[in-house]
């Protein structure tokens, strides 16, 4: 099944247990407005009940060139928001439309699918936060992130700053946020950002290959695991392994009466 968004710049398509959603803006280097963000928090809360994996991907040479720029300065893009917009807007106003536009990139960390950035080319700014959002990120050896917000006199307010720091402290994050300088996939990999780098010609495949594999263990027992990881640093050893025992006991009670123990470990 195919949805097409692509007034918007998205495209969503469904087989089986993998939804796919795609930048479709090539010509705009993927460039992400509001409307694009409210498609993507739509499509969040509107997922199949049988989605397992949801691949993000992006056509042409770059994932995303971040914010569109013509939101910077009016007339911004026809029937979206502009940053002149934002300004004239009272406090409460202006925290709640940038808690709209979070919407978008909060649900790919939800416990019951796994999430993956396929990134090739730039991810900048928006760009980088949307591939952090993401579990997993495979890379094209082309791929390189940046994090441009502060240069324009902004933070990164899309829920890019928890998963960089997750991923690779926060000194270095610190450093690259505030430098905006380019990470290229090769130290994204190093850094730990990277799930795994692959030439360009690769990636599709190695994406596809990923999300089959994820999708064959039990889905409740991936989904388990998941919410064990995500929450792991923020508990106390002691604590983890309670959590670890109730959601094994959990899993225990829901095994198949006809389970033999003959599988292998």
């Amino acid at each position: 099944m195919t949805d097409q968004c692509e007034d918007v710049g998205l495209r969503f398509d469904v087989d089986d247990a993998v939804v796919t959603i795609t930048l479709c803006r090539p010509e705009t280097g993927n460039a992400q407005t509001p409307r694009m963000w409210a498609t993507l928090a739509e499509i969040g809360e509107s997922l199949p009940s049988g989605a397992r994996v949801v691949v993000l991907r992006a056509e042409g040479e770059s994932f995303s060139s971040g914010l569109d720029r013509r939101m910077l300065a009016p007339p911004a893009v026809p029937g979206d928001i502009s940053l002149a917009h934002l300004e004239r807007l009272d406090d409460r106003a202006l925290t709640e439309t940038v808690a709209t536009f979070q919407e978008a990139f909060g649900w790919w960390r939800r416990p019951d699918v796994v999430t993956i950035a396929a990134v090739q080319g730039h991810a900048v700014g928006a760009g980088f936060q949307l591939a952090l959002a993401c579990d997993l990120r495979v890379l094209a050896e082309d791929a390189r992130f940046a994090m441009r917000e502060t240069s324009l006199g902004l933070v990164p307010d899309l829920g890019g700053t928890q998963p960089l720091v997750e991923a690779i402290g926060y000194s270095r994050a610190l450093e690259v946020c505030v430098t905006g300088r380019w990470i290229d996939a090769d130290e994204a990999r190093h850094l730990g950002l990277a799930t795994i780098v692959v030439p360009r010609e690769d990636l599709d495949g190695t994406v596809a290959d990923l999300a089959a594999a994820l999708i064959a263990p039990p889905h409740d027992a991936v989904t388990a695991t998941k919410a064990l990881l995500r929450t792991a640093a923020a508990r106390s050893f002691p604590d983890q392994l309670s959590a670890e025992r109730s959601a094994q006991v959990d899993r225990i009670r829901a095994l198949p009466a006809t389970w033999t123990g003959n599988n292998e470990l």
